[in-house]
């Protein structure tokens, strides 16, 4: 699942970006970060600190890519141009049939200190969600982008972290002055599965990639795991507006006639605040923190 440590570094990539400085590196974050939890709660922090060892040393690739997966990989032009989330929600993401796109996750329990411990992961397909805080109007989405091809972590979240805040072709680039306001959250997604049919998933549990034909044109999109609960739909409802997101302009009560290719997926979502981030980057520069 997500950490904090990758929403720390995706932070970094940013400021570091703004402030044309070099960031440290996803390693150099883990081991910062468990140190200076360590030096709040020393309990706390030597379990971090393990954590994060095993994450780093750890370089193993994805155990096993599902039918689903592969079949999207195998659909999208091997072009590497990023595509971005089609709604002004927070949470909210749609795109066109690409390697890369937006996404929003649920977290899962932790094994039991009993159980075998997964794996690691170093890789995987994932998002990055940057939200301005606002008094007045809460969170609003800033951009959002993200890519179903799986990344090394390290580089993949760094590369994405500046795509989603600069390159979001609905927002102006995010600027140095913003980062106070700001929210990252970040979405590793897993188990992508064909659904039978459209109504084959579960609300808050799966987000869904649409794809179907209409009037001899493609269409595609997504929405993630959050957004049908967060807004209130229906399962109907919700693949009624991903068609619509996706451009769709039939009638509303025609929309079972289209044949639509659904596969759902699940995520796994951490997300920070900017006055965390500086608290902790702080910190770092006070003490010199950094390999």
């Amino acid at each position: 699942m997500a950490t904090v440590e990758h929403c720390l570094y995706c932070f970094e990539a940013l400021a570091a970006h703004l402030e044309s400085r070099k960031p440290m590196t996803l390693a150099e974050v883990q081991k910062s970060w468990a140190e200076y939890v360590h030096s709040v709660d020393p309990e706390v922090g030597d379990k971090t600190a393990d954590a994060s060892e095993a994450d780093s040393s750890s370089r193993g690739k994805l155990a096993k890519r599902l039918p689903a997966l592969q079949r999207i990989a195998a659909s999208v032009s091997s072009s590497s141009s990023p595509l971005s989330s089609g709604s002004a929600s927070a949470s909210t993401s749609s795109v066109s049939l690409g390697p890369e796109t937006p996404a929003t996750s649920i977290s899962s329990a932790s094994a039991s200190e009993e159980e075998e411990q997964p794996e690691p992961i170093t890789e995987s397909p994932l998002f990055v969600t940057w939200n301005t805080i606002s008094p007045r109007h809460g969170h609003m989405l800033r951009g959002c982008i993200g890519t179903f091809e799986p990344q090394d972590l390290d580089e993949g979240l760094s590369s994405y972290a500046l795509i989603s805040a600069l390159q979001d072709m609905r927002f102006s680039p995010i600027t140095a002055r913003e980062l106070p306001s700001l929210e990252v959250a970040v979405t590793l997604l897993t188990d992508f599965e064909d659904a039978d049919d459209a109504m084959d998933w579960e609300l808050g549990k799966h987000g869904l990639r649409i794809s179907f034909y209409y009037h001899g044109k493609r269409y595609g999109s997504t929405y993630l795991p959050d957004v049908a609960v967060e807004q209130g739909w229906t399962k109907e409802e919700t693949v009624v507006s991903l068609m619509r997101k996706a451009g769709w302009v039939g009638k509303k009560d025609k929309w079972t006639e289209v044949d639509l290719k659904v596969v759902r997926y699940q995520g796994k979502k951490e997300s920070l605040e900017y006055a965390e981030y500086k608290r902790w980057r702080d910190w770092v520069d006070k003490n010199g923190k950094r390999s």
